[in-house]
């Protein structure tokens, strides 16, 4: 079938490569048109010049881009998708956006005869090239019947989980619990140093027991060599944090653990680590080991750099 994409990032490019080479004639977009003339020349398939062109006469059209602000953009844009889908076609948004916006897509998209799904990702970078992603969906049981299988081509894993705004509520779900690893990781990591630990070797034994994770199995060893050029930046982390705590707040609900990682994370921020892995909180603890770098105490979440 001809499918759209729309986005190229570190994500959108190899899922959308993946849906190609599954025979699929996929049309792409992107906002700076050499990335799309790149994936051209890399993959086949053909490039538009507006999401509206990349939409047209499309069965699915797949949307990976920044936030809301961007989806809202590329949908509803004077050169949008609504423009140019057609009627009976299923949107589906991989980005990891508020589950507000996807039910506000959803109904837009169902008064013109459109289906919609959130569909948030989890696996990262190596996840999308291998095509082991897992995919969370929210949305209506027709809607995902048309796509799973296409959807299969980059994800090992795809699930519909509810109603419009499940699979973003999911992903929130998924943001909550790597952020509690990811600093339980760097803890550990940084009590096996101060104790004269060869680090290394234990991590490596307890990966093989109950502490084993995937963050343990592929951050540690970048952690020890202070490699953090890569991954999922914390930039976009913050973000995602934000909306877990903006609907955790809407609940009525306290999340502590979740937002005290979101502080340490804006520590990493004034540290420069913006755009980091996620797996900087270790420089973080290090920093605060050593003492050589004072660590700021800010609640501003205006520092996150959407």
């Amino acid at each position: 079938m001809k499918i759209g994409f729309i986005g190229l990032g570190v994500m959108g490019y190899p899922m959308a490569g993946h849906l190609q080479l599954a025979g699929h004639s996929v049309c792409v977009y992107n906002r700076t048109a050499s990335k799309a003339e790149q994936w051209v020349a890399q993959y086949g398939g053909s490039q538009a010049s507006t999401p509206a062109a990349a939409a047209r006469e499309a069965a699915i059209v797949c949307l990976c881009v920044g936030n809301d602000d961007d989806v809202r953009s590329v949908v509803y844009g004077e050169h949008g998708v609504m423009h140019g889908i057609s009627e009976g076609a299923v949107i589906v948004d991989h980005t990891t956006a508020s589950a507000e916006l996807a039910r506000e897509v959803a109904l837009e998209a169902a008064a013109g005869g459109i289906g919609f799904l959130d569909a948030p990702v989890s696996g990262g970078q190596a996840g999308a090239e291998n095509g082991r992603l897992t995919v969370m969906v929210g949305g209506a049981q027709k809607d995902f019947d048309k796509v799973e299988s296409s959807l299969r081509s980059y994800a090992q894993c795809v699930r519909l989980l509810g109603d419009a705004g499940s699979g973003q509520l999911a992903k929130m779900v998924n943001q909550i619990c790597i952020a509690g690893i990811v600093q339980g990781l760097a803890e550990a990591m940084i009590f096996s140093e101060q104790a004269g630990l060869d680090t290394a070797a234990v991590l490596d034994v307890i990966a093989r027991g109950a502490a084993q994770s995937w963050q343990m199995d592929n951050r540690y060893e970048s952690m020890l060599a202070g490699h953090y050029e890569h991954g999922f930046a914390v930039d976009w982390m913050r973000k995602d944090l934000g909306m877990v705590l903006a609907e955790s707040e809407k609940m009525a609900l306290q999340l502590p653990l979740t937002s005290m990682v979101d502080e340490f994370y804006a520590q990493v921020q004034a540290m420069g680590g913006s755009r980091w892995d996620t797996s900087s909180l270790f420089a973080r603890m290090q920093a605060q080991a050593r003492g050589a770098t004072r660590l700021p105490q800010t609640t501003d979440r205006d520092s996150v750099n959407e």
